[in-house]
């Protein structure tokens, strides 16, 4: 990057919040496909609501976890528009 390139507010805004959409859409693929179907066999010794774990996460988990993370995602874009000054009053 030369001397005279500088990073903007909105382009930091910009990376810091694909880089957000990046880490939920990583921990999303991971349960919902590591869990549910790499790991099934693995976590389906142990039960969870007297369901098998690896057929808990397949059916329901992932859900579950997709909801929590587009409540983790509404919380740090809040922070991060604020942070910008791209918030809504």
């Amino acid at each position: 990057m030369a001397d005279n390139d500088v990073i903007t507010p909105h382009e930091q805004y910009w990376c810091e919040h694909i880089a957000l959409i990046f880490k939920l859409l990583a921990i999303w693929f991971l349960i919902s496909f590591g869990c549910g179907i790499l790991l099934a066999d693995l976590l389906n010794q142990f039960s969870l609501f007297g369901f098998k774990l690896g057929f808990w996460f397949a059916q329901q988990g992932s859900i579950f976890v997709f909801v929590a993370l587009i409540f983790i995602y509404a919380t740090k874009m809040h922070r991060l528009d604020k942070k910008y000054d791209f918030h809504e009053d």
